[in-house]
């Protein structure tokens, strides 16, 4: 029964810290981000309202990102407020253990990992593929593209060329090269535009196709034509919302299109794996944390340790940009370019509280 009590009494504390840290985190990036909007407006029809929907349709994401360094920040400040207080002295001299209130954080913990993985899932990706078209509407601007002919896609023995993708996953200006298994080029189909229907059927207009037989080519034309392929509004979404904020789903569908035209995977692998394991490091932190619960806070204590942790929490976030990129880069095991800076700091976490208990 003192067990639950602790239990609620450190959960209001730890969950008070976190929402106040969070909240504050949230309205500083919203306000920076706001700011690098106001080089873009009078862009178009791109003004301040847009701008500002813009920035709060981002937040989800910003949420996302910002889980681990405000529950780390969260965490250490209730636990140093506890123990500035005496309160876990007093726990542990009454035979609270260093596990036992290691499995009572996991346990609170569980809440923010849930929470992270609904927002960073379901929530994060819709709302930033919703702000990045609300911004390309309001500045008439199309999605950005590879090069300077457009976009360029394989699908099995077709190669895809589109000039321009609009925000509603439109196209414009469609070409697509066919060629057999021996990468004989069978016919060009020359297209003004295109909107995706349904079951991988898109609607051309205005089509130009071009069939090369043997001695001859043969010029066919047609104002609309249907055109059976993967590519889907799902796969051109990857060109609107960058692969660390896409959901796992979408991820795993892009990543088995590219597999199948025998295209690099590197980026979006490393992006799955730490989707899967991000919510997770949440729990990393929580544990980095409890180890600044047992020492002693002196004069000016609490600011130091709460400085630290924020140092702690732009350490791992850094580490986990530097870890995708070299991997991306050597093309190192996705999985183990995803969790190493998690595992880093979680044994940097035992070595502390093997640390402190030794003292």
């Amino acid at each position: 029964m003192a067990l639950k009590v602790f239990e609620r009494y450190l959960a209001r504390e730890i969950y008070g810290a976190t929402a106040l840290v969070l909240t504050a985190f949230l309205m500083l990036f919203a306000f920076f981000d706001l700011i690098g909007e106001v080089q873009q407006l009078g862009t178009g029809n791109y003004q301040l309202p847009q701008a500002v929907m813009f920035v709060t349709l981002t937040m989800p994401g910003r949420f996302y990102e910002l889980s681990p360094i405000a529950v780390l920040i969260g965490t250490l400040y209730a636990l140093t407020y506890l123990a500035r207080h005496s309160e876990i002295t007093v726990l542990r001299a009454s035979g609270l253990s260093t596990a036992t209130l290691m499995k009572s954080l996991l346990k609170l913990g569980g809440v923010f990992v849930l929470l992270t993985f609904l927002m960073g899932e379901f929530v994060a990706p819709h709302a930033e593929r919703a702000a990045q078209q609300l911004r390309l509407r309001a500045m008439s601007a199309m999605v950005a593209q590879e090069f300077r002919s457009g976009l360029w896609v394989r699908d099995e023995h077709s190669f895809i060329n589109v000039r321009d993708v609009l925000p509603d996953s439109s196209l414009k200006e469609v070409r697509i090269y066919d060629f057999d298994e021996r990468f004989r080029l069978l016919d060009i189909v020359e297209a003004e535009s295109g909107s995706y229907e349904e079951d991988g059927r898109w609607a051309l207009q205005g089509v130009v196709k071009t069939s090369f037989e043997t001695s001859r080519s043969q010029v066919e034309r047609r104002d609309n034509m249907v055109w059976q392929s993967a590519l889907t509004p799902d796969i051109l979404s990857v060109l609107l919302v960058v692969p660390e904020k896409m959901s796992i789903v979408s991820l795993y569908q892009y990543i088995r299109h590219l597999d199948e035209n025998h295209q690099k995977t590197d980026r979006y692998e490393i992006a799955f794996w730490k989707k899967l394991s991000y919510p997770f490091s949440v729990l990393v932190m929580m544990l980095l944390a409890l180890p600044f619960g047992f020492l002693q806070v002196r004069s000016g204590g609490v600011s130091l340790k709460v400085f630290t942790g924020i140092m702690l929490g732009i350490g791992f976030h850094l580490l986990n940009a530097l870890f995708s990129n070299l991997g991306a880069i050597n093309s190192w095991q996705p999985v183990l370019s995803a969790i190493t800076p998690g595992a880093i700091f979680l044994l940097g976490a035992a070595t502390m509280l093997w640390w402190v208990e030794r003292r």
